[in-house]
């Protein structure tokens, strides 16, 4: 088979043969992030660890390796099952890792806790009329002058 400019394309399993993928790309493709921009700005940030270590978004990742992997207030605690250096469909993205029992019981607890807590983060119904708005303002630039 032929693809653009005549050249052959490769029809066999893209993931065959795969001896490691950088930690950045296998993230992306396993669907951890929406980028590889941004799972690179995570493994830089600290937020990937491989065997309790952090890493480098170019680090060979190969099967078996042990992740720890925090997005927000989660964290998930995975083992690589299967390589692959392009991002596919989720059910595909699923199967290059397993979760720990642990890891996926924790993320339940945390979720359990959040929705127990509600809105505690203490944002108003609704938006400030006019009059708020004033009120605010006289407020914030009366603690700004003393």
């Amino acid at each position: 088979m032929f693809g653009a400019h005549n050249c052959p394309i490769n029809m066999s399993n893209a993931n065959d043969n795969i001896a490691g993928v950088r930690a950045d790309k296998w993230l992306w493709a396993a669907r951890f992030f929406k980028t590889r921009s941004l799972a690179m700005q995570a493994i830089n940030g600290g937020k990937v660890h491989l065997n309790g270590v952090r890493i480098k978004p170019a680090r060979k990742l190969v099967v078996g390796d042990q992740l720890t992997v925090s997005k927000g207030s989660y964290s998930f605690a995975i083992t690589v099952e299967g390589l692959s250096r392009q991002r596919g469909p989720a059910d595909t993205a699923r199967s290059l890792y397993s979760e720990s029992a642990e890891s996926r019981q924790a993320r339940r607890n945390m979720q359990q806790v959040r929705k127990l807590q509600g809105d505690a983060s203490g944002k108003p119904a609704r938006r400030p009329d006019k009059r708020a708005r004033r009120q605010i303002h006289r407020f914030k630039t009366s603690q700004i002058n003393t």
